[in-house]
C-alpha cells in the first residue's frame, strides 16, 4: 500500500459512468413499470452503488479506507430527457440501455476514483441481476472515470482540451475519450 502520510487533505471529487445494454426493449418496459419479479431496479442499484463505495478498500486490496462525505448514483432510462439517443448509441445499437454515472466526493489525502468505479460496477451488476431473468444477453460496458477533481493532479474531464466547468459531464455511454490532465 502506498503511503499517504505525508499529504495534505483537500476536497476531492471522482464522476464515474457505464451502461447497461439491453438486447430488446422488454427489460426496460418492466422496469418502467416496476414489474419485474426482484423489485425496483433502479432503487436497489442506487443503493448498491452507494454500499460499494463505502466497501470499496474491501473489494479492491490496496485502496485506502476513506470518509467519504458523499456519494450519488444516477440511473438514467432512454426516454430520460437528460439521456439523448444519439447516432453514435444507435450505431452502437445501444437504443435500449440504461446510463450509470457515480459521484463520490471526500475531503482526505487520497482520491475517490476507485470508489465511483466501484459504485457505478456494482449499481451495474444490481441492474445486471435484476433483469437477467428477462435478459440474458444484456451487457455491461464503457466502465470509466469521466471526471476528477482535486489533490496535486488538479482536475481532469474525459474528452476535454483544458479545463471545464468542472460539471465532467461526459455520462453514461456516450464517453469522450479524452486523456488531457488539466490543472487548476
Amino acid at each position: 500500500m502506498v503511503s499517504i502520510t505525508g499529504k495534505a487533505a483537500t476536497s476531492r471529487t471522482a464522476r464515474a459512468a457505464c451502461c447497461v445494454v439491453f438486447s430488446s426493449p422488454t427489460a426496460l418496459r418492466l422496469i418502467r413499470a416496476n414489474q419485474l419479479a426482484k423489485g425496483d431496479v433502479l432503487a436497489v442499484a442506487r443503493v448498491a452503488g452507494i454500499m460499494a463505495a463505502k466497501r470499496t478498500p474491501e473489494l479492491v486490496p490496496l485502496c485506502h479506507p476513506i470518509a467519504l462525505s458523499h456519494v450519488s448514483v444516477d440511473l438514467r432510462l432512454p426516454d430520460d430527457e437528460r439521456q439523448a439517443v444519439t447516432d453514435k448509441r444507435k450505431r452502437k445499437g445501444w437504443e435500449n440501455a440504461i446510463d450509470i454515472e457515480t459521484t463520490v466526493s471526500c475531503n482526505g489525502p487520497t482520491g475517490v476514483e476507485m470508489e465511483a468505479l466501484s459504485a457505478a460496477a456494482a449499481a451495474a451488476l444490481t441492474v445486471y441481476d435484476m433483469c437477467k431473468a428477462v435478459d440474458r444477453a444484456m451487457v455491461i460496458t464503457d466502465l470509466r472515470v469521466v471526471f476528477k477533481d482535486g489533490g496535486r493532479s488538479g482536475r481532469w474531464v474525459e474528452g476535454a482540451r483544458e479545463a471545464d466547468d468542472g460539471r465532467g459531464d461526459a455520462g453514461g455511454c456516450r464517453g469522450g475519450g479524452g486523456d488531457v490532465v488539466a490543472k487548476e
